[in-house]
């Protein structure tokens, strides 16, 4: 038997059709456990960020605006500054998207086209994700025996013949923000290699078939329409990266120097948000465990503005590349 609704025949099994009022009226238990989760997330993300500033309140009430611009960190005297942590936080994250951006971009390129016969690029793939389950304490120990001397010894080249330059600048340190650089980009690189591949195989077949029907040779089909059209993906894997360095603890202690002076160097020791939060909070009491936390709550705060301005540039490429798909 077949009832009409709105015009459109439907088949009467016995059973509601969700185009039917009555299924309507039922309540939608699934949609109801999908707000309740996301109205959860939104609460427990407030909850956190508010234990966080309760615990920072008496450094921000003490120190206020002064604590973000101050160079000093000297818990015995009750100075705490951590502009040069911010700044080593950022700079040891952005020269790690350096690297490892090029890097993980080629990769995915190189293993979603037939470039290698399937076998072999999904051996590569493999090997590449396997990156991520390695544990941070092992990248930090990877990191003081083969990274550091390394970095020591070209890096002292490097400040021999272009010490002029403030970014090489002597002496040079095994500890360095450079070298904790290059770990980060080795641990970011599974990121931004699988979301960057699934963003290139999801390009329809169609634009390639129309780029080579023009004319266009194989790497200006690559270069001019593949990469253009899986832009969107690759700068979401960007600022995922971006964020999970920013976050990086464990392996950044263990070879980024924990130094508190502001220095422009990449050989010379730095430090990171996260790094001084694991190093001092096992020790401290009284107003420095305000301070960590004040610390911390810049932290949270700076990876929310990364998030938020990564997805405007995002929406942006999106709107730039619709016009391709």
């Amino acid at each position: 038997m077949r009832t009409r609704i709105g015009g459109v025949p439907i088949l009467n099994t016995g059973t509601l059709s969700p185009l039917t009022p009555e299924y309507r009226r039922n309540p939608d238990f699934f949609k109801g456990a999908c707000q309740l989760a996301c109205i959860l997330t939104i609460l427990l993300l407030a909850f956190i960020f508010g234990e966080i500033l309760l615990k920072a309140w008496p450094a921000i009430h003490q120190f206020g605006f002064g604590f973000i611009t101050g160079t000093q960190w000297s818990p015995n005297r009750g100075v705490f500054g951590v502009l040069p942590v911010l700044i080593g936080t950022v700079e040891s994250s952005f020269l790690a998207l350096l690297v490892a951006l090029p890097l993980g971009l080629s990769i995915a390129l190189f293993i979603s086209e037939d470039f290698l016969p399937n076998s072999l690029r999904q051996f590569i793939r493999f090997v590449v994700e396997l990156l991520a389950a390695i544990p941070s304490v092992v990248y930090g120990l990877w990191g003081v025996f083969v990274v550091i001397p390394l970095v020591q010894k070209y890096g002292t080249i490097l400040s021999d013949h272009f010490g002029f330059l403030p970014l090489f600048a002597g002496p040079a340190y095994g500890n360095s923000l450079l070298t904790a650089s290059l770990v980060l980009a080795l641990m970011v690189l599974p990121t931004i290699t699988a979301i960057s591949r699934s963003s290139l195989v999801v390009v329809p077949y169609s634009l390639r078939e129309g780029s080579y029907a023009l004319g266009a040779t194989r790497w200006e089909t690559i270069l001019g329409v593949i990469l253009p059209t899986a832009s969107p993906g690759i700068v979401a894997s960007a600022i995922l990266a971006f964020g999970r360095a920013m976050g990086e603890t464990m392996a950044v202690a263990m070879l980024i120097g924990n130094s508190q002076r502001l220095s422009w160097s990449l050989l010379s020791p730095s430090n990171t948000l996260s790094a001084l939060l694991a190093n001092q909070f096992s020790e401290a009491d009284g107003i420095q465990i305000s301070a960590l936390m004040y610390a911390a709550a810049l932290l949270v705060a700076l990876t929310l503005v990364v998030n938020i301005a990564g997805a405007m540039v995002l929406r942006q490429t999106q709107r730039a590349t619709s016009v391709l798909r």
